[in-house]
């Protein structure tokens, strides 16, 4: 089996079949299941709107679904990930 270490190793799938052909040679790294699971505390959160287009919205919510993950929390970790590489490029 392959390991998975980023999310963005996974790629769009044109149907059920191609899905299930690829996880049946790789996995999700355990570090990188950890890691999507953030416990927040409510105290330390704020509630923001954000307005999306409904195809883009169901497009976020279907890969979350694949991912057996809370899209809001699957766009949160999405949104760290890409806030540590642009502190990096600083």
């Amino acid at each position: 089996m392959k390991p998975i270490n980023s999310w963005s190793e996974i790629p769009e799938f044109a149907d059920e079949a191609a899905e299930a052909r690829f996880w049946e040679n790789h996995e999700l790294d355990g570090r990188l299941m950890a890691a999507s699971i953030l416990e927040a505390d409510s105290r330390d959160s704020t509630t923001i709107t954000l307005r999306f287009d409904p195809r883009m919205l169901s497009r976020i919510k279907r890969i979350a679904r694949s991912r057996f993950l809370n899209y809001q929390s699957m766009m949160k970790q999405w949104l760290a990930e890409r806030l540590e590489e642009e502190m990096r490029k600083q």
